[in-house]
C-alpha cells in the first residue's frame, strides 16, 4: 500500500519550486547508514514503497530500515486526449518534495559493506541522484 496522508486540507496543491539546499533532515539520526539526495525531486509514493520493498527483501531479518520522507504533495495530471480548458486535473499520486542533502533512507544494526549494498539496490530506483552516509560521531 503507497503511502498518503490521512486527510489534507486542500485536495490540489500548486506546483512550487525547490530553492537551496535541506536545513532539515540531513544528516543520518536513526541508522547507522543513510542514503541522501544530491539533487532535488519530487519522489512519489509508490517509488518510496519499492525502495522499501527493495531493502527489506536484501535485508531479511537483520538491521532495520528507517525512511525519513513522506509523501505529502499531491500531484495532479489530466487524462490524456483531453481538450484544454475544464480546470486542473484530479489527484494522480503523492510525492515526496526532496531538497538536496535530504536523507532519504537510513539502516541501522548491519555491517557497512550490507549497508552499502543493500542503499545501492535502493538508489536505482530513486528519480534522483543520491549517495552513501556515514553517522557521524557526537
Amino acid at each position: 500500500m503507497a503511502l498518503m496522508p490521512k486527510r489534507v486540507k486542500h485536495r490540489k496543491s500548486q506546483r512550487g519550486r525547490i530553492k537551496g539546499n535541506a536545513s532539515r533532515g540531513n544528516r543520518v539520526v536513526f541508522g547507522d547508514f543513510g542514503l541522501q539526495a544530491v539533487q532535488g525531486g519530487w519522489i512519489g509514493a509508490a517509488t518510496i514503497e519499492a525502495g522499501r520493498i527493495a531493502a527489506q527483501q536484501y535485508l531479511r531479518t537483520e538491521g532495520r530500515l528507517y525512511i525519513r520522507i513522506f509523501p505529502h504533495k499531491s500531484i495532479t495530471s489530466i487524462p490524456l486526449e483531453t481538450r484544454m480548458g475544464k480546470g486542473k486535473g484530479e489527484p494522480d499520486y503523492w510525492a515526496a518534495v526532496v531538497k538536496p542533502g535530504t536523507v532519504l533512507y537510513e539502516i541501522s544494526g548491519t555491517s557497512e559493506e550490507v549497508a552499502r549494498l543493500c542503499l545501492t539496490r535502493l538508489a536505482h530506483k530513486m528519480p534522483v541522484r543520491v549517495r552513501f552516509l556515514r553517522r557521524r560521531a557526537m
